[in-house]
């Protein structure tokens, strides 16, 4: 016999043992958003109906809160609700209905796209730090232009804005922000790009998702801001852009900084300029002061200069006078002591007369042993000379590197000789013997 309580954890074991998680797709109703953080609701189609919960650790991961009436498909495990014996679904996870095919081609994208580097921080471009021109690619009708065009114009009214139309929903709009896009870059007009428009479904915001479209604005010449749909909106143009904003009207903020700010720190700049130059005159005004001081007229120099040249001339004067009259007394005096010891010139005179005889007679036979040694070597070296034999009609024979040859056999037919004969050389050529 069993309890109903035993008999419902028993049913409840089977569903759980025996029913796999599975996804379940339906409409919500009766939603509510527990202040636990929790969520309950029904599932349901035309036929019949199911309870589910969704506990507030999962309910954390999504981008999303569904609403009564919203069609969704979930990924729940079956379990039962032992105090009522009702059986449910516990949700681990859940999007928009129909969004399960376009989000894993969303997933291939973009895992694409990041094996090939585009979606690396590393390639993306910094926005300019003073932006003169802003270009918005977006449709004309849609309110997020609006929003940029306001945030711009409170912000930064001195920047123009260049805006290049195109649809951002439906079949063509992938393909018309890629000619945008390309029209932008031709152009070369401004300093950044804006993709920006409001938030949506998936299906809505798929026309940011195309493969193309990502691999065009990766190659963007022109820095870019993508700015497409809410906080909880990513769709591939965010992760391949160079920077994406939560919404347009950040997008917008991100790229200029407020006019009066800029302002503000002009004026900065300006005070700080103006404080510098101010010391810098007191600076140079206390130096000109200070050179004042020690500068002299110039009819008080001409006068302080005569006087020191009238003084030196006659320190001159008096040194010269000093100077002639000490010298003509040494004169005096040396005149007197060379009377004193005038010296006896003849005995040397006659020993100087010896001496040169001498010389003479000395120098003569060196001279004539040299001549002798010179004529002796020049007849050995005659003698030992290899040209002196060229005159008997001997001849010394070259080859082209200048070595002598003495051996005929060394020779090659047709080699190219020097001889040298007394009366000069000559080229000759062997020739085979034919003997």
């Amino acid at each position: 016999m069993l309890s109903v309580a035993q008999l419902n954890r028993r049913v409840g074991r089977l569903l759980e043992e025996g029913v796999p998680t599975l996804w379940v797709t339906g409409e919500v109703s009766n939603f509510v958003r527990a202040s636990s953080g929790h969520w309950y609701f029904t599932l349901k189609d035309e036929r019949a109906s199911v309870r589910a919960v969704m506990f507030r650790g999962k309910t954390t991961q999504l981008d999303f809160v569904p609403a009564s009436g919203d069609r969704i498909d979930v990924r729940a495990r079956v379990t039962l609700y032992e105090p009522r014996g009702d059986y449910q679904l516990q949700v681990e996870s859940l999007r928009r209905a129909g969004q399960g095919n376009l989000y894993e081609q969303f997933l291939a994208i973009r895992a694409r796209l990041q094996e090939e580097g585009l979606l690396d921080a590393s390639r993306k471009r910094s926005l300019p730090a003073f932006a003169r021109r802003i270009g918005v690619i977006t449709s004309l009708g849609a309110a997020a232009l609006q929003d940029v065009l306001s945030a711009l114009t409170r912000r930064a009214p001195h920047v123009s804005i260049v805006i290049y139309p195109t649809a951002v929903q439906g079949r063509d709009a992938a393909t018309e922000i890629m000619s945008a896009l390309a029209q932008a870059q031709m152009r070369n007009e401004v300093d950044v790009l804006l993709l920006v428009r409001g938030g949506g479904s998936m299906e809505d915001l798929w026309s940011f998702n195309d493969e193309a479209l990502a691999r065009l604005i990766a190659a963007s010449r022109i820095p870019l801001v993508s700015g497409v749909g809410h906080e909880t909106d990513f769709t591939i143009a965010d992760f391949v852009a160079d920077l994406r904003a939560p919404t347009p009207t950040a997008a917008a903020e991100l790229v200029c900084r407020p006019r009066q700010d800029i302002l503000n720190e002009i004026a900065g700049l300006t005070d700080r300029l103006s404080r510098h130059q101010q010391r810098m005159l007191e600076h140079y005004s206390l130096r000109l002061d200070r050179l004042t001081g020690r500068l002299v007229s110039p009819a008080q120099k001409i006068r302080a200069d005569r006087v020191r040249v009238v003084h030196a001339i006659r320190q001159l004067d008096a040194g010269v006078r000093t100077g002639l009259t000490y010298k003509r007394n040494r004169v005096a005096l040396l005149n007197q002591a060379l009377e004193h010891s005038a010296p006896q010139v003849a005995h040397a005179r006659n020993r100087v007369a010896t001496l040169l005889t001498r010389l003479d007679r000395a120098a003569d036979r060196i001279i004539s042993q040299q001549q002798r040694r010179f004529e002796r070597t020049h007849t050995q070296f005659t003698a030992i000379n290899p040209r002196a034999v060229l005159g008997r009609g001997y001849a010394i024979v070259y080859d082209e590197a200048g070595r002598v040859q003495r051996d005929p056999a060394a020779l090659q037919d047709g080699q190219t000789l020097k001889v040298e004969l007394e009366k000069g050389t000559q080229q000759v050529r062997v020739i085979p013997n034919r003997s």
